[in-house]
């Protein structure tokens, strides 16, 4: 550590943080070689699905409208970290203008990370094995009734993850003992929860081997049966690359496996392709607030999981830079009808992902974690497994477990 400038393994990057965003990563490279300028959520929606009385005014941006940063936790050795850990405090400002401190705000600590490759070659009897060790960089924010632990992570292979972990306790409301409605579940007698979803937005600034990058889309087809295809196995991927904003507002598609990766075209890799790191987008959800409603509108930017722009350095938040009470006028959805073009250039990813919740007897009275994220993997970006180096270690700590005399079976 080097103030907020951390290096672990090949990784570099710089911690930075906001009232509003809260936790951000800048400036983030691999053996020197720059991936991601600018990392953090960019907004959080909380939607819930009940137009009963109230209850449809329950469309909370707990980023936007409430600030993530200024909840975010005093952590405390031990509990909320383990290990050898590093904190950071966070200074902000308060109300009157005095800075206020919160203590111990991120914590920055290493994990083993389980078997990262292996290969049993059974002709010879031979075995190579590594494990893998990841940095974890995290904090965790409390916003009204939910606490959200976010945890970004490095691991020696050259990928970057990001997972969001919700707890805390669900919103409630009286109900008629076994009559729940539609819209909700009983978790107690007496007492119902509605079905909600947390919609995150992470906004990356990317920078993939330098400024001039552009969005490719994969999808996997079937080819037709016939003489190029005799057998019905052949299926292949497809690339096409996003060209301007409004070609780049893409939806996740199960069918295709569809699947994103910011490309650098002026930089090749060994084998005569644009260097890039591929999206792995495993959270998405679909939206069900209607797009003409009043919720809608100000959530806009959860209708695709993906959108792509060029950067501009005034437009930071998917919701608009001033939410309370705003129209979506200066929304992500509004943005992209510029329709700038977004190959070759300095881009943005803006990625939607999130939790949909179907609430549970066994969330209340405290929800277990639920996690949601995603993960930016290089994709050409090295010339082979960046960790094969990596030195042979046996944990000497590890031993046979203590066979009692006792039958697992008495």
């Amino acid at each position: 550590m080097d103030g907020h400038a951390i290096a672990w393994d090949k990784w570099t990057l710089a911690i930075g943080f906001n009232p509003r965003d809260g936790l951000i990563l800048h400036d983030i490279r691999y053996d020197g070689r720059p991936v991601v300028r600018r990392a953090a959520l960019a907004e959080l929606v909380v939607p819930y699905g009940s137009p009963e009385r109230g209850h449809y005014r329950k469309n909370i941006f707990d980023i936007g409208e409430y600030g993530f940063g200024k909840f975010t936790n005093s952590l405390k050795l031990g509990c909320d970290c383990l290990g050898a850990i590093h904190y950071l405090d966070e200074h902000l400002n308060a109300l009157d203008g005095n800075v206020f401190m919160i203590k111990k705000a991120i914590c920055i600590h290493e994990e083993d990370a389980g078997v990262l490759w292996k290969h049993w070659d059974f002709r010879i009897d031979r075995t190579v094995l590594r494990r893998g060790r990841k940095l974890v960089i995290s904090c965790i924010n409390t916003v009204g009734n939910y606490e959200y632990a976010q945890y970004w992570y490095f691991n020696q292979a050259g990928d970057i993850e990001f997972e969001m972990k919700a707890t805390g306790i669900v919103n409630t409301n009286a109900c008629e003992s076994g009559k729940p409605g539609k819209f909700a579940t009983e978790v107690a007698p007496g007492l119902s929860a509605h079905i909600h979803q947390h919609i995150f937005c992470a906004r990356l600034d990317m920078a993939v081997d330098g400024s001039q990058n552009s969005v490719v889309e994969t999808n996997t087809y079937a080819e037709p049966v016939g003489p190029a295809n005799p057998h019905g196995n052949g299926f292949y991927a497809e690339d096409t690359v996003l060209k301007t904003e409004l070609g780049a507002c893409r939806r996740a598609n199960a069918q295709t496996h569809r699947s994103w990766k910011v490309i650098n075209p002026g930089k090749l890799n060994h084998v005569g392709k644009p260097v890039g790191y591929k999206l792995h987008a495993d959270s998405c959800v679909t939206m069900y607030l209607a797009e003409t409603g009043p919720s809608g509108i100000r959530s806009s930017f959860a209708r695709n999981h993906l959108w792509v722009t060029p950067f501009h350095e005034d437009e930071r938040y998917p919701a608009g830079e001033f939410v309370c009470n705003s129209d979506g006028y200066d929304s992500l959805a509004e943005i992209v009808k510029q329709d700038r073009s977004v190959e070759n250039t300095d881009i943005v990813l803006w990625h939607c992902f999130g939790l949909h919740h179907i609430v549970r007897p066994e969330d209340f009275p405290v929800q277990p974690c639920m996690s949601a994220g995603f993960t930016l993997s290089p994709a050409g970006f090295f010339s082979m497994n960046p960790s094969n180096n990596l030195p042979q270690i046996i944990n000497s700590a590890s031993k046979l477990a203590v066979d009692t005399k006792k039958s697992c079976c008495s």
